[in-house]
């Protein structure tokens, strides 16, 4: 056999989809909250959709607690809301994640946390979302932290489908509009 080499993190965690594992809905119907979609792009450098990108992402339940025990109001979260969902990117780097919008702590804006891992990477890659319609996003500290001229790219736009609540969020990996980036 020929040993796999060591310098990239895919296509291999495909295998974690294989099993069932795929996760894009996060809520069933005792779930609280505003129910919302979250699709968009996987793109690379030049534009072009990443067909089989990993996506992970961790949120707040509607109240704005994770469901987790780190967070000291875990014994408060709704216990019908996992905060977790997986995918990965097809059809022309498309990924779809049916969930609610996450609610407000500390007085701050809610935001969705993402993890994307493709082929060629060394380590995934961590980001966040913010949604459009909330009117106090220049309240948060970590995206104040990102350059005014960057912060557009961790933002969803909202567009409304057919009385759905649909936030549109392409992922840029690379390139001139590449989506802001956290270090692990």
């Amino acid at each position: 056999m020929k040993q796999t080499a060591s310098q990239t993190v895919g296509p291999f965690f495909r295998i974690g989809l294989s099993h069932g594992q795929m996760q894009s809905v996060l809520v069933n119907k005792d779930t609280s909250g505003e129910r919302i979609t979250l699709r968009g792009l996987v793109l690379d450098g030049d534009g072009q959709p990443i067909p089989d990108a990993l996506l992970e992402i961790w949120q707040p339940d509607s109240r704005g607690i994770f469901h987790h025990p780190v967070d000291p109001l875990h014994d408060q979260a709704d216990p019908h809301f996992r905060g977790f969902g997986r995918v990965e990117s097809r059809d022309a780097g498309r990924y779809e994640f049916k969930t609610i919008k996450p609610g407000r702590r500390d007085g701050l804006p809610p935001y969705i946390n993402v993890h994307v891992f493709a082929r060629g990477m060394l380590v995934h890659a961590m980001t966040r979302i913010y949604f459009s319609d909330e009117t106090d996003n220049d309240r948060d500290p970590v995206l104040q932290a990102v350059e005014p001229e960057r912060r557009q790219t961790l933002i969803a736009t909202l567009e409304e489908t057919d009385g759905l609540r649909v936030y549109h969020f392409d992922i840029h990996m690379q390139g001139e509009d590449e989506t802001v980036f956290f270090n692990p």
